[in-house]
């Protein structure tokens, strides 16, 4: 088949929607099918590179790094338009969701749509964002997701979230796969001796990390009040955080304030090939969001056999089994007492370890390009007028595992 993937965000971004197109075009492609990516231009130019066409764009104003097409720039659309997907995917809702519905539209093909984002948890960079509730949120996206002939989420929290907005369309659950071996794969101990000292850790001392963007919504500061009620010193263990974004500036300002600068070590933004690097020299891995749809790191984590102690969310079901691969809190406190017995005992850090390492093989790529491919062609038959029986109109039967059926722990 002819697949056209349409994103807003790609390579120059490092986040969870740009992962999950990566790793599903290379899998599409690997089955044998024909993959074209549309994107908007990271440079502000428009320019074709390989697979991939970018749309000429300027600064959106909204979200640092965030960039947005330029109105009545067709030339990319008319070429792919002739070129006949038989399935557009979009994985965004906004720029290039509007591209894709056009072509989806000119071309007969299926238009299915991944939903990544919690919109919520951003209203906050929009101008009078704060003023806006779930109830706008909502209306604009039972108003775009109109046209899409298939929803993917990634989780039932995200399909239950977007079926609470009123969006009568038909789901399907399809976690996001990674690619498990870059972060099972050893790295040298000298790699991780060097990257130690580049972060000025001191031999013998734990390290704690935190790693993804720095927005606001990734409630970072509470892992920082959450490690001063911990109390741990710094010559037990230090919180390395790993990342960049808008709130990075007020994290360290807090830092100082809270007398953790000896504590807290803020790496910036890392080179995507050191990361397995960062989680296989730490001992443990944080984190206090809730805007999370998956969240990959979670499982970059896992499958790098690090225990886990993570802000409690639907997200986790799956992937965080409570007291077996690490804890899941609810209060400062509770955050504070489960690192510090994991930051303490070598023994439940090692048996944790195991457990996470066996729950990541549920998430590899190949499985998710399986799903996404069995969707596409069920699509297309249903397109083509022809009767598709179904198990579940919600998941596909691959990937009803436990942890779907464990949500009801995370309500």
């Amino acid at each position: 088949m002819k697949i056209l993937i349409t994103t807003d965000l790609f390579r120059s971004t490092i986040n969870g929607v740009v992962t999950s197109v990566l790793n599903l075009e290379e899998e599409l492609t690997r089955q044998g099918h024909e993959v074209r990516i549309l994107t908007v231009s990271d440079k502000g130019k428009a320019y074709q590179e390989g697979n991939v066409w970018y749309l000429r764009s300027v600064p959106s104003g909204i979200y640092p790094g965030v960039r947005i097409p330029v109105p009545g720039d067709s030339t990319y659309r008319r070429e792919l338009t002739e070129w006949m997907p038989d399935v557009v995917h979009s994985q965004c809702e906004f720029c290039t969701f509007s591209y894709g519905k056009r072509i989806a539209e000119d071309t007969g093909a299926v238009f299915i749509h991944t939903c990544h984002t919690l919109y919520e948890q951003y209203t906050k960079y929009i101008p009078m964002g704060k003023h806006l509730g779930s109830a706008a949120v909502a209306a604009c996206m039972r108003w775009r997701l109109r046209p899409v002939d298939r929803i993917i989420t990634p989780t039932k929290k995200v399909e239950r979230t977007f079926l609470s907005y009123g969006v009568n369309k038909r789901t399907a659950i399809i976690p996001t796969g990674i690619q498990l071996e870059q972060f099972s794969r050893p790295v040298s101990p000298e790699a991780l001796e060097k990257l130690r000292e580049e972060c000025g850790i001191a031999p013998g001392v734990r390290v704690v990390l935190s790693l993804g963007r720095l927005g606001f919504e990734k409630q970072v500061d509470e892992l920082l009040y959450g490690w001063k009620e911990a109390g741990i010193s710094g010559r037990e263990a230090v919180l390395l955080i790993v990342g960049g974004g808008p709130a990075e500036e007020s994290l360290k300002k807090l830092s100082g304030e809270l007398g953790l600068s000896e504590q807290a070590c803020f790496y910036g933004m890392a080179d995507p090939k050191m990361v397995p690097a960062f989680y296989q020299m730490a001992d443990l891995f944080v984190c206090a969001s809730t805007s999370e749809t998956q969240g990959l790191t979670y499982v970059e984590a896992l499958a790098s056999g690090l225990p886990l102690v993570c802000r409690r969310d639907p997200c986790l079901a799956g992937v965080l089994d409570q007291g077996k691969n690490g804890y899941s809190y609810r209060t400062r406190e509770e955050f504070g007492s489960y690192v510090k017995e994991l930051v303490c005992k070598q023994e439940v850090r090692e048996r944790m370890s195991a457990h996470s390492r066996e729950l990541a093989k549920a998430f590899g790529t190949e499985a998710f390009g399986r799903a996404v491919d069995s969707l596409y062609k069920k699509e297309v038959r249903r397109h083509e007028g022809a009767f598709v029986f179904e198990e579940s109109e919600t998941a596909f039967t691959e990937w009803n595992w436990t942890g779907y059926a464990d949500a009801k722990r995370f309500p």
